[in-house]
C-alpha cells in the first residue's frame, strides 16, 4: 500500500509538473506570438518611416531647387538694380551739367539784354540830341 501511495504521489507530482510545463509552454507560445506581432508592427512602422523619409527627401530636394532659383533671381534682380542705379546716376549727372549750362546761358542772355537796353538808351539819347540840335 505504501508503495502504491508513493507511486500515486509520484504520478500526481509528475502530472503537476507536466501541467506546469504545459502552462509554461503555452505562455512561451503566447510570448512568441506577442513578439512576432511586435516585430510585424515594427517592420510596418519602419517601412512607413522609410516612405516618409523618401517623401521628405523629395520635398527637401524640391525646396533646395526653389532656393537656388530664388537666389539666382535675387542675383539677377540685384544686377538689374545696380545697372539701373548706375544709369540713374549717369542721367542725374548729365542733368546737373545741363542745368549748369542752362544757368550759364541764361546769365549770358540776361547780360546781352542789359547791354541791349543800355545800347538802346544811348541810341535814343543820340536821336533826341540830333532832333534838338536840328530845331
Amino acid at each position: 500500500v505504501k508503495g502504491a501511495n508513493d507511486s500515486l504521489l509520484k504520478v500526481r507530482e509528475l502530472e503537476a509538473e507536466v501541467e506546469a510545463e504545459q502552462r509554461r509552454g503555452a505562455d512561451a507560445v503566447k510570448g512568441v506570438r506577442k513578439y512576432e506581432r511586435r516585430v510585424k508592427e515594427l517592420t510596418y512602422q519602419t517601412e512607413e518611416d522609410k516612405k516618409n523619409v523618401i517623401r521628405l527627401q523629395d520635398l527637401v530636394d524640391k525646396l533646395q531647387l526653389k532656393v537656388k532659383a530664388y537666389k539666382r533671381q535675387a542675383e539677377e534682380a540685384e544686377e538689374q538694380a545696380n545697372t539701373h542705379l548706375s544709369r540713374y546716376r549717369k542721367v542725374q549727372h548729365e542733368l546737373e551739367e545741363a542745368q549748369e549750362r542752362a544757368d550759364i546761358a541764361e546769365s549770358q542772355v540776361n547780360k546781352l539784354r542789359a547791354k541791349s537796353r543800355d545800347a538802346g538808351k544811348v541810341t535814343k539819347a543820340h536821336k533826341t540830341e540830333k532832333v534838338l540840335d536840328q530845331k
